[in-house]
């Protein structure tokens, strides 16, 4: 800049002295030339004859009508003309002097000056870095177990310079079998750079590859390199876990963040872990340094640094154990692969470690093949899998399913009504299978029409007793201060919301939902067109009580809050365990993090557990089932339950935790559109605690492929629908 300021000033400056210069010497020559005024005899400068008379008279035509005037001419001011033209050429001379004198200058600004400048200038217009993709950091679990890794390919690239050679992409086309104008246009493609090479074939076979080597020649321009690319040895095992990867978008790579790099046709993480610590998996980018011509085409490779691979990350995830998770919701939903010949349309399982947050599996069908991402999807398995007769296989319904919570919500309804008296260890009440405690004329069944008789909260917990919890919520409505009470109108919400309902967990997991707990402020707001629908009346908690009405949860939120229930502490969920550098050496461990100790007297959850440990010995395919793995039911905490929806079959639920004296692990198991919690969802949630517990013991090591869904489904059999049994 300071270079090119001085060349400036000293360009003007010649100019400027170049043109002082020429006005001075015609001045001179104008003082040494001049001359006097002559004084000499007139001249005729013309002869006008239009209307004038003669003063001669008539006579004669020598005089008639001609008037001659005579004009004094101006003395000369000038020399002779030989000076006249010797000041022109001098003036010629001194503009040519300063022409020639600036460009002299800025030649001697350029070459001398400002030569290295220059010299930069031009070797960064001849030489451009291009970015080469890093291979992504492997995903193992807890103990090691490889759930992602990467593939060597052979991938065949081109020069951008290739797409103007008919002969050469004629030759591509023929060899690696594709159709020229794919070719074509992946090589005019200029979504990785104008002077990356281009992606014409990845994954191309050996043979191919071998004759393009033996053939150089009839290839210019075109050159072969081992990349990587995604693979996922168990198939869609952990799919939802693990998510899949993808070409970056426009919209992403506008969204980068500071601290991260990202080159156009980059590999990135879409969904799962893959793209909740993308940062951490992707590397970084190796080197090429080219030469281009004036065109930007690449003449020459001059130098290149190896991409450097992304750190492995670690998860919480015990493979035999998700394998056990995976298997049953197939096994149960799609046993011959299509939708509609088990029970239910979809389900999710998760287990935690109620003492840490740690997920140890988390299962979702239907189920999706990683794999098929790897390279982009085809469009007719993305149009699959986006009916409804696929039942979208690539939604997380552990994270993302909302569903109505059931009577898996009367544990935590129970310490909100011990907590304002609306309960107690002695307190009893009657249920004849019905109840209209507000004598509207509506009357509410309980799930068992013949009614549980005579019954205390113990009981009214252990046999999941409607009638039970519709006179607590009837006692809270009443006590609200919109009835005349003295405490909020959403105490009952407030307690529940203390175990995490209705607010995200905060898993490291994109795409969760924080489901609802309806208060009167949510029902005004979402009945505006209809206000007469949107007051609150007394039905409305008596549904909120037993996890009816417009309550949802997912089934993560249900695990992480009986956690709560089994330890009294809220603990954040998380699938990471830790992240290691390329050295193998730990650079990031996740620390265990309690989100919040809900305030409940040891007294109530005593109560509550009580009950909870009474639940699975009535329920008898949930006993047959731990039996299969040698525990004894007497020793779970359980809670079923079997969720209404209007126009759908029943969603079944069934929540564990393990054992009773020290809780360390719970389960939450949801089946959609399953029917009854106890017979559908019981099962499944024990066989995933007995796997836990097999594992721990060391006597459970086998992982392998889960099958991805096939999109198919059918009607849905029985089992999905009916009277409430729970």
């Amino acid at each position: 800049m300071i270079t090119a300021i001085i060349a400036a000033v000293v360009t003007l400056v010649v100019a400027a002295v170049a043109i002082w210069l020429f006005f001075v010497i015609r001045s001179r020559r104008d003082g040494m030339t001049a001359k006097p005024r002559s004084h000499g005899r007139d001249v005729v400068k013309s002869i006008d004859s239009v209307g004038v008379s003669s003063s001669l008279g008539t006579g004669g035509d020598a005089g008639k009508g001609r008037h001659i005037t005579a004009q004094r001419a101006p003395a000369s001011t000038t020399g002779r003309p030989s000076e006249v033209v010797r000041s022109r050429f001098v003036a010629v001379g001194v503009l040519a002097a300063a022409v020639f004198g600036s460009l002299a200058t800025k030649l001697w600004s350029m070459q001398v000056l400002a030569s290295d400048e220059y010299a930069n200038e031009a070797k960064q217009n001849k030489y451009t870095t291009v970015a080469t993709p890093a291979p992504r950091g492997l995903v193992y679990d807890s103990d090691g177990v490889l759930l992602v890794k990467n593939r060597t390919t052979l991938t065949v690239l081109a020069d951008a310079s290739v797409a103007n050679d008919h002969d050469v992409m004629q030759r591509l086309s023929a060899v690696l079998g594709l159709p020229y104008n794919v070719v074509r246009l992946r090589i005019q493609d200029q979504s990785s750079g104008a002077q990356s090479q281009r992606v014409v074939a990845s994954d191309a076979r050996q043979r191919d590859v071998a004759f393009i080597a033996e053939h150089s020649d009839a290839f210019s321009g075109v050159t072969v390199q081992e990349r990587t690319v995604r693979e996922y040895p168990y198939a869609a095992l952990a799919a939802h876990v693990l998510g899949y990867t993808g070409t970056v978008s426009e919209e992403e790579l506008a969204s980068t963040p500071s601290n991260r790099t990202i080159e156009l046709g980059d590999t990135v993480g879409k969904s799962g872990i893959e793209a909740y610590y993308d940062n951490v998996l992707a590397g970084e980018h190796g080197q090429r340094r080219v030469v281009v011509d004036s065109q930007g085409k690449v003449v020459e490779v001059e130098s290149e640094t190896p991409a450097t691979r992304g750190s492995d990350v670690y998860l919480t995830i015990k493979a035999p154990v998700q394998y056990i998770a995976d298997q049953e919701l197939a096994a149960l939903i799609a046993p011959d692969g299509i939708i509609g010949k088990g029970k239910g349309v979809g389900g999710a399982v998760v287990a935690m470690d109620a003492t840490d947050g740690s997920i140890l599996a988390l299962a979702s069908y239907p189920t999706f093949d990683p794999t098929t991402f790897t390279g982009g999807i085809a469009q007719d398995v993305w149009d699959l899998y986006s009916t409804e007769e696929s039942y979208h296989p690539l939604l997380n319904r552990a994270v993302s399913g909302t569903y109505p919570a059931a009577s898996t919500y009367k544990a935590f309804s129970s310490l909100a009504g011990l907590k304002y008296g609306f309960a107690t260890d002695t307190k009893h009440w009657n249920c004849e299978g019905s109840w209209d405690g507000f004598h509207s004329g509506d009357w509410q069944n309980c799930w068992e029409l013949l009614g549980h008789g005579e019954l205390d909260l113990h009981r009214g917990i252990r046999v999941s007793c409607d009638v039970v919890f519709y006179e607590i919520a009837k006692d809270f409505f009443y006590a609200g201060v919109t009835q005349g009470g003295t405490i909020s109108d959403t105490a009952l919400q407030e307690e529940i919301a203390k175990f995490g309902f209705g607010q995200t967990t905060g898993i490291d997991l994109s795409g969760e939902e924080t489901g609802r707990i309806p208060t009167p402020e949510w029902k005004a707001q979402h009945w505006t067109d209809v206000p007469t629908e949107g007051q609150w009346r007394g039905g409305d908690l008596t549904n909120l009580v037993i996890g009816q009405g417009d309550v949802l949860i997912t089934p993560l939120q249900n695990a992480v809050a009986y956690g709560a229930v089994a330890t009294g502490n809220l603990m954040r969920p998380h699938l990471l365990k830790e992240v290691r550098n390329t050295s193998d050496t730990p650079a990031v461990t996740f620390e265990p993090e309690v989100v919040s100790v809900p305030e409940v007297e040891e007294k109530y959850y005593k109560l509550v557990r009580g009950a909870l440990a009474e639940v699975a010995i009535d329920a008898e395919y949930v006993v047959e089932a731990l039996g299969d793995w040698g525990i004894d039911a007497s020793t779970v905490g359980s809670k079923t339950g079997t969720g209404e929806v209007a126009g759908k079959g029943d969603v079944a639920w069934y929540v564990c935790y393990y054992p009773l004296d020290k809780p360390k692990y719970v389960v939450a198991t949801c089946i959609e559109q399953g029917g009854g919690g106890a017979q559908v969802a019981g099962p499944v949630g024990a066989h995933v605690l007995g796997a836990l517990l097999a594992y721990e013991r060391g006597e459970l090591a086998d992982v392998g492929p889960i099958a991805g869904s096939t999109g198919k489904s059918v009607p849905l059999g029985s089992g999905g629908g009916g009277a409430r049994t729970d």
